[in-house]
């Protein structure tokens, strides 16, 4: 089909979201002697060339990079734990911590709404989240009967017009929570991202992936 992009035997595909990730992996790149020649935030471009002409990256959402990687359109990628929670990591090999957008999932309520009295007295929560399977087995273990309502954006807004009692999301220095009037009240889980990898590339491609996953390595062990 024209125009379709037909990646080479041993081009490798790195598939990356635009943002902390995409910035915060650059430095482990170049620890592997990779240099992307373009950004994302200023190209239309979701298919960027590197300084190696045998890896490019793809630029796809947050969410979607574990699927891009497990169906092999990508040989590797970089998703935070929370994406790979909720996506399972099914196909995926997951090498490596790489120490990097960090931040942390939390709940968080309008500031005034007593979160602590309301799970004391066996309330029914309704909980806003993208992160559904999380939120699920976190209240599960607390014993705290919720109703879990999906967004996909916007988390602050549903506890201020009454849409939820509370919402689970990722926070990293808590400035939006406060200036729309949320508190952080229960810290669930660290976060950070990891290294994804396809299993069968992880054979076919071996020799020129495993050099680039040392390096990965060893930059994020640097980084701790």
């Amino acid at each position: 089909m024209s125009g379709v992009f037909k990646p080479a035997t041993r081009q490798l595909i790195l598939a990356l979201s635009k943002g902390r990730i995409f910035e915060d992996t650059l430095p482990l790149l170049e620890a592997a002697g990779i240099r992307v020649t373009e950004n994302p935030e200023t190209s239309r471009k979701l298919i960027l060339d590197t300084s190696d002409p045998d890896v490019r990256v793809i630029i796809v959402r947050a969410s979607d990079v574990p699927t891009y990687v497990q169906y092999g359109a990508a040989d590797f990628g970089v998703a935070g734990k929370d994406v790979l929670l909720e996506h399972g990591g099914e196909g995926l090999y997951q090498p490596i911590d790489l120490n990097i957008a960090r931040c942390r999932m939390s709940v968080a309520v309008h500031a005034g709404f007593d979160y602590e009295t309301a799970v004391r007295q066996g309330a029914r929560l309704r909980v806003a989240t993208k992160f559904v399977q999380t939120a699920r087995e976190h209240f599960a273990a607390k014993g705290v009967h919720v109703d879990l309502i999906k967004l996909y954006g916007s988390m602050e807004l549903a506890p201020l017009v009454g849409l939820s009692d509370a919402i689970v999301d990722v926070v990293s220095t808590g400035s939006t929570l406060r200036a729309n009037n949320l508190v952080e009240v229960e810290k669930i889980m660290d976060i950070s991202s990891r290294l994804v990898v396809n299993q069968a590339a992880l054979k076919l491609k071996r020799e020129r992936l495993q050099p680039i996953l040392a390096a990965f390595e060893r930059a994020s062990r640097i980084e701790k």
